[in-house]
Formats: C-alpha cells, structure tokens, sequence
C-alpha cells in the first residue's frame, strides 16, 4: 500500500509504513461486522453526548458529529454507503464518514474510547436485540402448539419409549411436551439477557481514561441496565456471547427433536400427519415423493448450532487479560446461530401449523392391545396385588399373546375378569390417564389452560425486552 493508504490506518502514527496486503485480508473483519452498523451508531451517538457533558466537545461540535452521525444512518438504511479499501471494520468505516461530513469536529469521536470497549458495547446492544428477536420466534412457535393443542380435542396417539409403542397419550399431551421445553428456553434467554445488560463503554482499551467521562450516563442513555465494574473484565467478557450460543444451541436441539418426530410422522409407514405442499419439497427424480425438508434441516443445523457453540469456547479458553484478536472470532458463530435459529422457528411453526392430522391412523396405532398393558397391571394393583407380581401376571398374558394364542383382550378377560374390557375400548386406555400432569383428557385439560398463563406470562416478559 502507498503511504495515503497506511495513513487510513487509525494506528497510522506509530508506523513507518502502511500494513502489508496479507495481514489486512486475514485480519479484516468488515465483511462480516457491517451488519452491526445500526449500534454502532447509537453507541457512537451517546459517547458523543458524553462527550459534550464531560466539556470534550462543544455544543455545536455535539451537534454537528450528532447529525453526522445522522447523515451515516441514512446512507446505510439507504443503501448508499461507500465502504473504501481502507475500512478495517465498521467503526472505521463508520468514523471515516463523519469524519469526512463533520471535520475536525468528527476526529474527535474516537476520544477517551477504544474499539475494544466500542465493539464490546455494539455487540452487547446486538444480542439484545437478537434475543429479542429469537424469544418472539419461540414464543410463536409456542402459539402454534398451543393452538393446535387446542383444536386437536379428544385425539390420541402412542405415546413410545425407546421408539417402542408404551402407553396412549392425548395429541395435545405431546404438542404441549415440546411447548413446555420450549418455555425454558424462553426463561433461559431472558436470564442471559439480564445478564448481558451492561454497558461496556467508558472502559477504554483495558484500563479505563483520565478524560471525565461517565460512563453510567452513557450506559442509561443506551437504555442498559447497569454499567460495568472493572474495565478489564468489561473488554474481555464474551461470556454473554457464549450463554446466548449455549441458549441457541439448546433451541436447536428441541428443533431437532421435533423435527425428528416429524421426519417419521409424515412417513407412510407411521402416517400421522400429512404436510401441507407450502411446507414439504418434492423429488427430482421420484413423481410421488413429498418430502420434510424443514424437519430434516432441524436436524442437520442443530449440529451447525452446537459446532458453533464449541469453536467460541475453544477460543475463549485459554485468552490473557484483556483483549486479544481472537475475540474477533465471536461475531460469526453468534450471527449465524441466531440466524439459523429464528429461521427455524419460523419455518417449523409454518410446518406444524399448516400440517393435517390423521387422527384415525392415531387412533388406530394407539388402540393396539398391547397399549393396554400398564393399565392390567394396575388393575391388579387396585385390587390389593403388589406391582411387581401384577407386572409378572400380566407380562405372561402378553407373552401368550404375542405367541399367538389368543388377543389380550380376551386373556385379559378370561384371566382377570369382564371389569378389565373398557381398557381395550376404542380410546379406552388414554381415559384412564388421570394423574396430575398425566396424558388423558382430564388432566390434559388443566395443563391447556396452565400453559396458555405461562405463554401470557413470557409474551408479557417478551414485550418488557423492547
């Protein structure tokens, strides 16, 4: 590079000559932190105001950086602004330009702030909002099982242990198992955001300024909860990008296992649900294939999203005090991962709201003798017999059955008596799922209208995020 060149640099100074071409290509950060333009501005917009109540800039200086900084939203929204070669990242490209609209008045705005506090306060301000962003996907998708739940009234299906049939359960039973860990998603994603909820900034490099800043008005003018404590630790933590990557990762895989169920669902060979043509992909080669693409990606990106997580903590583990360019390896896995995850969200509750349930094939897979089984062995129970010896009786019955000597039913009968035939009726054994929490009609009930609270209660927390 020539010396103009060099003298783009903001380290320019201490430098005889300008950074060779290798270094800036495998440095550059540009291509990927652009999309933090948007915080970068409202940050460098407050620490001017800082500024001007710490007597660094004058009134009209204040006024002419702030509308500066303005101008440069307004190219970037749009889609105006010029990136030169020069521009390492977004704060110097950002800076650049309002350098050039405001002067000398603009040169000032990197005062008493480092890129090291700068990019740990854009990146704070940018998962807020991404977790903001990722709780209403959560929260819809929540809506969608709620909904579904709801409509689904009196239908049932085996509930399976180890892919094995075990024990009928009611439809809206199993949607609302993958809305209740999806709560806790919710609730996790809210604690990482009261906890990345504090300002960086005015911690300079590492070790703070001699200018007057203060960086708690800074912080409130951010709308932050708190300001940081040590300036050391405020520059360094990445600790948030890490809990928000975990947070995502564990979305992914409640995905993944929704997906995963309805990989097998929409089979023929299970035939529980049919996908409506908007949300399944066809065959190039096979005319009858209607494949679920959305639930096979689940899957597959959830290793994305775990991947993601593991390559951050691999470079957070072994960093001194307090910054290091490592740290730069944090923007990617987490833009990618909060990408992937509100695009799932989104397209698996497109999925399940719009998919067809086949309640008779349900039904039909779940009145199955053998479904019944629990419910002889508790029958015995009732009746004064100790469970394991009630488990032994009945688990001869099945074993004349599946030998093929006569249906369970009627060994039942004959065995235990006419009182055990309501069992084998057509829905028969998800009625007697009667416990607090448990998978028949009644107790079912109760937790619709449990969850909608809970689902109000997290839509409420969702709106206080902003």
């Amino acid at each position: 590079m020539d010396e103009q060149k060099s003298s783009d640099s903001l380290w320019h100074g201490r430098f005889a000559g300008g950074p060779a071409e290798a270094l800036m290509a495998y440095t550059v950060s540009l291509p990927f932190d652009r999309r933090l333009w948007e915080v970068d501005i409202r940050g460098s917009q407050a620490h001017v105001r800082g500024l001007g109540r710490a007597g660094v800039l004058s009134a009209p200086e204040v006024e002419d950086v702030l509308a500066a900084l303005d101008d440069v939203r307004a190219e970037f929204v749009a889609g105006t602004f010029e990136f030169r070669e020069g521009d390492e990242d977004i704060h110097t490209a950002v800076e650049r330009r309002v350098t050039e609209i405001a002067g000398d008045a603009g040169a000032r705005l990197h005062t008493a702030r480092s890129r090291n506090d700068q990019i740990a306060t854009d990146l704070r301000l940018w998962t807020k909002q991404a977790i903001a962003e990722v709780a209403a996907g959560v929260v819809n998708l929540q809506q969608v099982l709620l909904s579904r739940a709801r409509e689904s009234g009196e239908a049932y299906l085996p509930g399976y242990t180890h892919l094995q049939r075990a024990q009928p359960v009611m439809l809206a039973h199993h949607l609302l198992a993958h809305a209740w860990s999806l709560h806790r998603d919710l609730d996790r994603l809210f604690d990482a955001y009261r906890r990345l909820d504090v300002s960086p900034l005015g911690a300079g490099a590492l070790a703070g300024t001699s200018i007057a800043i203060d960086p708690a008005s800074t912080a409130e003018d951010l709308g932050f909860a708190s300001v940081f404590s040590n300036s050391l630790d405020a520059v360094s933590d990445r600790d948030f990008v890490a809990e928000t990557l975990f947070d995502l990762s564990l979305i992914g895989i409640h995905l993944s296992r929704i997906g995963e169920e309805w990989v097998l669902w929409t089979s023929e060979e299970f035939g529980f649900a049919r996908l409506d043509d908007a949300y399944a992909t066809g065959s190039s080669m096979l005319p009858q294939k209607k494949n679920a693409d959305i639930a096979e990606l689940a899957r597959g990106k959830s290793g994305r999203l775990i991947g993601n997580l593991t390559g951050l903590l691999a470079t957070l583990k072994a960093l001194p005090l307090a910054y290091n360019r490592d740290l730069q390896e944090d923007k990617e896995p987490l833009f990618d991962s909060v990408e992937q995850t509100v695009l799932g969200l989104a397209a698996i509750a497109g999925m399940i709201d719009t998919a067809v349930f086949d309640r008779s094939r349900m039904a039909e897979a779940a009145n199955a003798d053998l479904l019944a089984a629990t419910d002889l062995a508790e029958h015995l129970v009732r009746r004064g017999i100790p469970f394991r010896q009630a488990h032994a009786q009945v688990g001869q019955l099945v074993r004349r059955h599946v030998a093929g000597e006569a249906n369970l039913r009627d060994l039942a009968v004959a065995e235990i008596g006419p009182d055990c035939a309501e069992y084998f009726e057509p829905g028969g054994a998800t009625r007697m799922r009667t416990s607090p929490g448990g998978a028949g009609p009644s107790p079912v009930a109760v937790q619709i209208e449990m969850f909608s609270a809970r689902l109000q209660e997290s839509i409420d927390r969702l709106g206080q995020l902003g």
